[in-house]
């Protein structure tokens, strides 16, 4: 009975590693992260089926990416640091979120249904009417053209960024311990992924829906479902958040504010060259900083090439936002089912290196795959034919199959190791670390991604993304080589400085003094 009993215990450490009490800390840290990860995924296929189906192709998105959305977020983290010399905690969130849900419910209501009035179509068929405007540079035009789609764009990519990276994994590495965020982190993504299903559903059946109506613009329809459901849980957000202020961080047995001692004068305040100074200035950011703009740009040059099969197979803002709706879905289903399975285990079994490396060698298997198919599937044509299929039916099979596989293992595994590396640090590293990674890493990783494709299309004077695509895998293979090693270099960092703080506090509280060079993680040293 008592080996029954045992084993039971065992089981439940492995699969629910969760205290009864520790639910009241759990339960609306998961909320919270839910309805930012549904507000993200809405957003994520909108701002892709807008600008992709009204410039026709995704051309269009290597130029937003660096000359929109990368001010955009330097502007943005300047306000930011500015606003977080001034404000509390609370009150700095509440003032980052509001102009968003704001900024979304006007889009719907008054941006999208004056879009005629608003987009400069004559200038732009005018500048590429001239023959100064290489045929590459159609995708900054198509940038002008649509100015309201790529704002959209713009802030639906700040969100991700902002909502996630900065606001909520900032919080939660506030207020959770390294020991906390063992068992927390990877039951954060495993159940905040099932807004990805839900989101997916939603936008599927909001995509839908104009079989059922007569509507002059179908679209508009799906618009306005899309934009209140983005205003209802950003408002979620901001009263779980509220709750967890109130209730949670009051209780000493879940939040002790004596363990988080905050400096006032700690609040980042960086420019775009301080973030990079910082960065350079210390190996373990250094890294972290790599391991970020490498996701960034391998995603990047990867997601790039599958919108454009996608676009050409959906030309249509329904057909292309409900095939987004079914990938959002099974991108949850997935990623839920490789969390639950392995995310948790993986890290306390093999630590923090092994389950690190497992999405650069995931991205760089897939990938590899997908362009093999993209660049040679000319010569399988015949193949493809007599199945009763098309090559660009394949292709966005096989692109989709790459973008699943690569966003479950950010989430299952990319995303919880990347917030783990920054716990052990200390207030003004993690703080200001943070801050510049998001500024010169999230930004730069995404921007560098479309600036290798910019120079392509220049290169070779063209607007075709399938023409790229042999250069695009080639550079790809070498970004993720860089990943790999910069991977390797942080975990050693990271077992280091973790054994190091454990044996400062055994030796602060009294206890016996850790040996020199004892691992807090499990045995492993990939």
């Amino acid at each position: 009975m008592a080996s029954t009993t045992q084993d039971f215990g065992k089981w439940r450490a492995r699969l629910w590693p969760v205290h009864r009490f520790e639910l009241k800390k759990l339960i609306p840290m998961v909320l919270l992260f839910f309805f930012i990860l549904f507000n993200y995924t809405i957003l994520r296929d909108t701002k892709d089926t807008l600008v992709v189906t009204a410039a026709k192709g995704s051309q269009v998105i290597p130029f937003l990416k660096l000359w929109a959305v990368l001010p955009g977020a330097v502007l943005f983290m300047l306000i930011y640091a500015k606003l977080s010399n001034k404000l509390s905690k609370p009150v700095l969130f509440y003032s980052t979120v509001i102009p968003f849900i704001v900024f979304f419910g006007l889009f719907g209501t008054v941006l999208y249904p004056l879009r005629d009035s608003l987009h400069p179509h004559a200038f732009c068929d005018w500048l590429e009417a001239q023959s100064f405007m290489p045929s590459g540079a159609k995708g900054l035009i198509d940038v002008i053209r649509n100015w309201t789609f790529s704002l959209f764009y713009v802030m639906s990519e700040l969100w991700g960024s902002m909502a996630i990276s900065l606001l909520f994994w900032g919080f939660a590495n506030d207020i959770n311990k390294v020991s906390e965020s063992r068992r927390f982190y990877t039951i954060f993504s495993m159940f905040a992924n099932i807004s990805l299903i839900i989101s997916g559903s939603f936008i599927q059946w909001a995509a839908t829906i104009r079989e059922k109506i007569t509507a002059a613009d179908p679209w508009q329809v799906t618009l306005n479902y899309t934009m209140s459901m983005v205003v209802v849980a950003g408002v979620l957000v901001l009263g779980i958040y509220w709750w967890i202020n109130k209730y949670v961080l009051t209780d000493k047995r879940l939040y002790d504010p004596g363990q988080q001692k905050t400096v006032k004068k700690s609040k980042p305040k960086l420019s775009m060259k301080e973030s990079f100074m910082y960065l350079v200035r210390s190996k373990y950011l250094g890294c972290i900083a790599l391991l970020v703009m490498a996701y960034g740009i391998s995603i990047n040059l990867v997601e790039v090439t599958w919108k454009d099969q996608l676009h050409h197979q959906y030309p249509d803002y329904n057909d292309y936002q409900a095939f987004m709706g079914r990938f959002s879905k099974m991108t949850g289903y997935i990623t839920i089912a490789v969390t639950f399975l392995l995310g948790g285990n993986i890290v306390r079994r093999f630590g923090w290196g092994k389950t690190a490396l497992i999405t650069p060698v995931m991205l760089m298997v897939t990938g590899v795959g997908f362009f093999s198919f993209i660049i040679f599937g000319g010569s399988l044509q015949a193949m493809v034919q007599a199945l009763g299929s098309t090559p660009l039916m394949l292709a966005v099979i096989f692109g989709t199959i790459q973008n699943i596989v690569s966003k479950s293992s950010k989430y299952s595994f990319f995303d919880p190791t990347k917030e783990m590396a920054y716990i052990p640090l200390g207030q003004e590293e993690k703080v200001k670390g943070k801050a510049a990674i998001d500024v010169v890493g999230a930004r730069l990783g995404k921007s560098g991604g479309s600036l290798i494709q910019q120079g392509l299309f220049l290169a070779l004077n063209t607007a075709v993304v399938s023409v790229i695509a042999p250069y695009v895998a080639v550079i790809l293979l070498g970004i993720i080589f860089i990943w790999i090693v910069a991977t390797r270099s942080l975990n050693k960092q990271f077992l280091d400085l973790t054994a190091k703080k454990k044996e400062e506090k055994e030796i602060e509280e009294g206890g016996p003094t850790a040996k020199v060079g004892a691992s807090a993680e499990p045995a492993s040293t990939t």
